[in-house]
């Protein structure tokens, strides 16, 4: 009787094939990138909305902060400061793969807190960008970061 175990190693079921060829098209340093862009847009568009000028709160961010996002523990323009330099400052670092892992854990924190205290119907979005996230802190950047560059991340995988 012939087992799973005696067959050639060469020998692929035709979904490992398709598997191998589609690992091979898309890298994890492509999935990376474009993870990191991804959510990194998301979140500094968001920014750019909370502020006048380079980074100047408007008068609106600290209304909607003080009564339609209001957050547990944090004032309201603390809240507001927070949130918007947190939004220019994580997707920054993230397009440059930069503190990557810290980077989006940041931004799944503010996620987080956004779907408990903000948004709380907005939970299919939030695992939109959750994902993502996930990911990239459980896997790194990639080889095209500068987290790899300056030797934050030391990989094998490309």
């Amino acid at each position: 009787m012939t087992t799973a175990a005696d067959a050639p190693a060469t020998r692929r079921f035709p979904l490992e094939t398709l598997h191998a060829r589609l690992e091979t098209l898309t890298p994890h340093s492509l999935l990376a990138l474009v993870m990191r862009l991804g959510v990194a847009a998301v979140f500094f568009i968001s920014g750019r909305t909370k502020v006048d000028g380079v980074l100047t709160l408007s008068d609106t961010t600290f209304f909607l902060f003080a009564e339609e996002y209001r957050v547990p523990l944090l004032p309201p323009d603390a809240a507001a400061y927070l949130a918007t330099w947190a939004e220019h400052l994580f997707p920054v670092l993230l397009v440059l793969g930069l503190f990557t892992r810290f980077s989006a854990l940041a931004l799944l924190g503010m996620t987080v807190v956004i779907q408990l205290f903000v948004i709380p119907t907005g939970w299919p979005t939030h695992l939109m960008w959750a994902g993502p996230m996930l990911y990239l802190i459980s896997r790194g950047p990639g080889a095209w970061s500068v987290d790899r560059l300056i030797g934050l991340e030391r990989s094998s995988r490309a």
